[in-house]
């Protein structure tokens, strides 16, 4: 990787260059409503416990007067993202709206003289 820029003062300089963060909105399709959906989204906190342990889901809300989600991951790749959802309880139950984040602060101050 060929960084043009001076390198930042933080450690986590090379995780911050090869990670990117999406919010995931995720709804129930309630036209499917069964004891298999319930089950499933009770399973979504054992689902997440993992992936906010290992900083991958970094935040997670209810769609407040919605049935669903909305969770910002942050992952090495869409791919990685893809995988992820794919192992979510409700991937099958859910309608999924991906969009990809950028940071809107630059990374170090330095970098914006």
């Amino acid at each position: 990787m060929q960084v043009l820029f001076p390198l930042p003062a933080f450690p986590d300089f090379v995780r911050y260059l090869e990670r990117v963060k999406f919010l995931v909105l995720w709804r129930m399709e309630l036209t499917l409503l069964s004891r298999g959906m319930a089950a499933a989204v009770a399973r979504m906190p054992e689902y997440a416990e993992p992936l906010e342990r290992d900083g991958r889901v970094v935040a997670r809300y209810h769609l407040v007067g919605q049935h669903g989600g909305a969770w910002i991951y942050d992952v090495s790749s869409n791919e990685e993202l893809d995988r992820l959802l794919g192992m979510s309880p409700v991937y099958n139950l859910a309608r999924y709206e991906v969009h990809a984040l950028a940071e809107m602060n630059p990374p170090d101050p330095g970098l914006t003289e």
